[in-house]
C-alpha cells in the first residue's frame, strides 16, 4: 500500500514538474514555426494573427483585414513591433488576447485547436467542398465570446485550417501552456558581440553631421529600410533592420512610426539599427549584406567627390513624390550605382517588398520574363546634365493624394507626364543606335528571372528558362521610378484610390521597360514583336496610353531580323555566360547531357526525364491544364538525400495590360512549363514526393495525362495533399532544403495558397 501510495506521489510529482518546465521559448514556438507560421505571417495573417514571435501571439487577433482593395478610407497601420510597442497598446487599436481563459471558458486558441481535432480530416483526401481555400476566403475572426456560434456555423474552421493537425505531444503541450496561463519566458535576439561592433560603425555612419551626411543617410535609409540585413561573421539566422528613432546610440531604441519611411520623422531623430524578432518568412525576406567592404564602397560611391548640397529638402508630399528631384544633389551615378551593385535585392523588394502579397503588381507582368539592365555610362540620365534637368520634373510619381473625386484627374495628368517624358526620351535616344555595350554586366545581379503566379512573384539571379515571350531593359529612371511607386510610396492600409494610381502607374512602367528593351533588336522587327505582347484588347491600350516606339532607329547589335528576339536570347546567354547565375541545361537542353555538370549521378538520369517536359505548349502536354502554377518536386534518393525542383506553369496572355478581366485575355493550349532545381516560389501550390527511381515513370505518367482522372491518378500516386499524414515533414523539409542550399535567402514558406487536388 505504501509502495502505491509513493509511486502515486512520484507520478504527480513528475508530471507537475513537466507542466511547470513547459516554456513558451524552447517547446511553444517551435509549435508556431513548425505548424502555424506558414499562414499566420506577415500582414495576410488570417484575423491579423501573427504567431512567429512572442508579442505576435500575446497581440492576438483584429477582426480588420489589412487587405482590402475596394475601401474608400485608409485604415490606420498595425504594424507589429512599429504602431504600439505592448499587449494594451494593441487592445486600444482593437486587437484582441487570443490566450486569456475567462469566465470558465478556454482560450481562444485552444478552443480553435479543439476544434480542429474534432473534425478529422480523411488521410490524403481531397478537402471536402465547404472547405474554401485561398487568399481570397472570406476570414471569419470570432471573439472568445463568439466561437461558439463560429464553430456551429464552421465545423470545418479548427486549427491548423484544412491541413493535417498536430501531433498528440503537440496539442498536450500547447493545452498545458494554456491551461497554465500561457506564461510567456521570451528571449528577445540580442546582437553578438562582432555584430554590435558594426551596428556601431554603421550607425556612426548614417548619423553622421553635416549637409551631405545627412542627405545621403536619408537616401540610404529609404533604400534599405526594408531590408533584412545580416553582418559578415555575424550570427547565422540573425537579421537586422534599419529604423528611425527618437534615441540615439547607445540608448535603447524608441522607433518613430510614419506611415511611410519618407514621411516627415520630426526634428531630432537618429537611424538605428534593430535585431528583427520575428521567424523569418520567405514571402516577406530580403536579404542584405552588410560589411567593412559594403561601407568603403558606400564611401567610395557617395563621399568620393567634392558635391555639395545647397538646400535640405522637406518631407512634403511634392518631394515625396519625386525622389529624383529630392535626392538630386547626390551624384546620380552613385546612386544608379549603389543598385545596380545589389540589383536583385531592389527587384525582389517590388514583390516581396511590404505589403507580402505582390497583386498590386503582378497583373502588370507575365509568367516569366528576364531583366537587364542599362549599363551606367550608356544612360542618357546618367550622362547628360541637360537631358537630366529637362526631364526629371517629368518623373513625379503618382499616390500621394488618395482623394476619390479626382482619381481619374490625377491619374490623367500623371500619364501625360510619364507619356511626355517618353517622347522626349525616344528623340533624344534616337541617333545613338543600340549595342551590346548597353547591356550592364557589373555581377551577376545584372540578369534577373521574374516568375509570376497570378497573384504572387518571384525574383531570381540569373537567366532561367527558354528565351521569354517579353524581356525588360531597366535604365537609373525606371529602376528608382519602380522602387519608389511599388515600395517607399506604396500603403497597403491605403484606400482604393491609393492603390489604383499605383497599379496603373507600374502598368506604364512596364511598358517603357519593354520599349528599352526593344530598341537592342531590329528597327524592322519591333512593331511585331510590340503587337504580339497587347494583342485583343491590348491594342486599345497601345492607341489610348503608351507612346509610340522607334521603329526607325536601327539596332547595332548584327541581330537577324526573323526571330530577332529568340536570336537575342541565345547571344546574350553565350556573351554573359560567365554571370548567369542560372545556367540551365534541363530547360535549354541541346544534347544528351541535359543535367547539371556536377549533379549527383542519381540526379542526371531524373534530371534528362524531367527536360521532355520542359517548353511544350498545352496543346501537346495536356497535364499543363491540370498543374497548379508553382508546384514542387522533392525527388529522394541515396540514403537519406533529397533534391528539390519548382515546375512553373507559365501562363500565356494576349496581354497584361488591363487591371480586370484576366480570364478573358488567357489562351489556353499556348502554356508552357519551366523547370529548374531550387525552390522557385514562396507560395508553393502544391509538393509532389518521388522516389529518383520513379522520376521516368512519373514523367511518363505526366505525359499520358489527358483527363481530370488521368491527373488524379498521378496526383494519388505521387502528390502530399493538405491531409497526407506526412504533410508536415515533407512541406517543413522544403524550407530546411532552403536552409541548406540558400541560407540567407531561407524561410518559412507560405501555405495559403497550397491547393485540393
Amino acid at each position: 500500500m505504501h509502495f502505491r501510495v509513493l509511486l502515486f506521489l512520484l507520478l504527480t510529482c513528475a508530471a507537475f514538474a513537466r507542466a511547470e518546465s513547459i516554456s513558451y521559448q524552447r517547446d511553444i514556438q517551435p509549435i508556431f514555426t513548425a505548424k502555424c507560421v506558414a499562414c499566420h505571417a506577415c500582414y495576410d495573417a488570417p484575423c491579423q494573427l501573427k504567431l512567429g514571435s512572442a508579442p505576435g501571439t500575446q497581440r492576438g487577433a483584429s477582426k480588420a483585414p489589412v487587405y482590402n482593395g475596394a475601401r474608400t478610407e485608409p485604415i490606420q497601420p498595425s504594424r507589429l513591433f512599429l504602431d504600439a510597442q505592448d499587449e494594451q497598446g494593441w487592445r486600444s487599436k482593437g486587437f484582441y488576447s487570443v490566450l486569456d481563459a475567462r469566465g470558465g471558458q478556454a482560450a481562444l486558441l485552444e478552443s480553435m485547436l479543439e476544434l480542429g481535432r474534432s473534425h478529422p480530416l480523411e488521410p490524403n483526401a481531397k478537402l471536402p467542398k465547404d472547405v474554401t481555400l485561398g487568399i481570397e476566403r472570406r476570414n471569419v475572426c470570432p471573439m472568445p465570446g463568439e466561437f461558439a456560434e463560429y464553430a456551429k456555423d464552421n465545423p470545418h474552421g479548427g486549427m491548423p485550417y484544412a491541413v493535417t493537425g498536430l501531433s498528440d505531444k503537440e496539442f498536450a503541450f500547447l493545452r498545458q501552456w494554456l491551461d497554465q496561463g500561457a506564461p510567456v519566458d521570451w528571449q528577445p535576439v540580442r546582437p553578438s558581440s562582432v555584430e554590435a561592433g558594426q551596428i556601431a560603425d554603421w550607425e556612426r555612419l548614417l548619423n553622421a553631421p553635416g549637409a551631405r551626411e545627412n542627405l545621403v543617410a536619408r537616401w540610404l535609409y529609404e533604400h534599405l529600410y526594408l531590408a533584412h540585413l545580416h553582418f559578415e561573421g555575424g550570427e547565422p539566422g540573425h537579421f537586422f533592420e534599419l529604423v528611425r528613432s527618437r534615441t540615439p546610440s547607445g540608448e535603447p531604441i524608441e522607433p518613430i512610426a510614419t506611415r511611410r519611411p519618407n514621411d516627415d520623422p520630426g526634428l531630432r531623430f537618429f537611424y538605428r539599427l534593430r535585431p528583427i524578432q520575428e521567424v523569418i518568412v520567405r514571402k516577406s525576406h530580403t536579404a542584405y549584406a552588410l560589411s567593412a567592404k559594403k561601407m568603403a564602397r558606400v564611401r567610395e560611391l557617395f563621399f568620393a567627390g567634392d558635391w555639395q548640397v545647397t538646400a535640405v529638402p522637406s518631407y512634403g508630399a511634392l518631394d515625396k513624390a519625386n525622389p529624383f528631384k529630392t535626392f538630386q544633389a547626390i551624384p546620380v551615378r552613385a546612386r544608379y550605382q549603389f543598385m545596380l551593385d545589389n540589383a536583385e535585392f531592389f527587384v525582389k523588394t517590388f514583390i516581396r517588398g511590404p505589403v507580402c502579397r505582390g497583386q498590386i503588381a503582378t497583373d502588370v507582368l507575365r509568367d516569366r520574363f528576364w531583366t537587364l539592365f542599362q549599363a551606367p555610362d550608356r544612360d542618357l540620365y546618367i550622362t547628360d546634365v541637360a537631358y537630366r534637368e529637362k526631364v526629371t520634373p517629368l518623373l513625379e510619381l503618382p499616390g500621394q493624394f488618395d482623394n476619390l473625386t479626382d482619381l481619374w484627374e490625377r491619374w490623367a495628368a500623371h500619364r501625360d507626364m510619364r507619356n511626355q517624358y517618353s517622347r522626349i526620351r525616344t528623340a533624344a535616344y534616337a541617333g545613338r543606335p543600340a549595342q551590346w555595350a548597353d547591356i550592364w554586366s557589373g555581377n551577376d545581379n545584372a540578369l534577373l528571372t521574374v516568375f509570376r503566379q497570378h497573384d504572387s512573384a518571384s525574383v531570381h539571379k540569373g537567366l532561367i528558362g527558354t528565351t521569354p515571350i517579353s524581356l525588360w531593359m531597366l535604365d537609373y529612371p525606371l529602376l528608382e521610378s519602380t522602387y519608389y511607386e511599388l515600395v517607399v510610396n506604396f500603403d497597403v492600409f491605403g484606400n482604393i484610390s491609393h492603390q489604383a494610381q499605383t497599379r496603373l502607374y507600374f502598368d506604364l512602367i512596364r511598358n517603357a521597360a519593354e520599349r528599352n528593351f526593344l530598341r537592342l533588336l531590329p528597327s524592322a522587327s519591333r512593331q511585331a514583336i510590340l503587337d504580339n505582347w497587347y494583342q485583343d484588347s491590348g491594342k486599345l491600350k497601345l492607341w489610348l496610353t503608351y507612346t509610340d516606339i522607334d521603329t526607325v532607329t536601327p539596332s547595332g547589335l548584327g541581330l537577324p531580323r526573323q526571330e530577332a528576339k529568340e536570336r537575342f536570347g541565345e547571344q546574350l546567354l553565350r556573351r554573359h555566360a560567365a554571370i548567369d547565375a542560372a545556367p540551365d541545361p534541363i530547360n535549354r537542353c541541346t544534347d544528351a547531357h541535359c543535367y547539371r555538370p556536377g549533379v549527383a549521378q542519381e540526379l542526371r538520369y531524373a534530371e534528362l526525364a524531367f527536360s521532355r517536359l520542359s517548353g511544350r505548349p498545352e496543346a501537346g502536354l495536356p497535364a499543363i491544364h491540370f498543374l497548379p502554377e508553382a508546384s514542387l518536386l522533392r525527388v529522394e534518393y541515396g540514403k537519406g538525400k533529397r533534391e528539390v525542383y519548382s515546375l512553373m506553369r507559365d501562363r500565356a496572355l494576349s496581354n497584361v495590360a488591363f487591371m480586370l478581366g484576366e480570364e478573358m485575355r488567357y489562351i489556353p493550349g499556348l502554356d508552357k512549363l519551366t523547370l529548374y532545381p531550387g525552390v522557385l516560389s514562396s507560395y508553393p501550390n502544391f509538393l509532389f514526393n518521388i522516389e529518383e527511381g520513379e522520376v521516368p515513370a512519373f514523367v511518363e505518367a505526366i505525359e499520358r495525362v489527358h483527363t481530370q482522372k488521368d491527373f488524379d491518378r498521378l496526383v494519388e500516386r505521387w502528390g502530399v495533399r493538405r491531409t497526407h499524414p506526412k504533410f508536415w515533414r515533407y512541406f517543413n523539409d522544403v524550407s530546411a532544403y532552403l536552409y541548406e542550399t540558400e541560407p540567407l535567402d531561407a524561410g518559412v514558406l507560405d501555405l495559403n495558397r497550397y491547393e485540393n487536388l
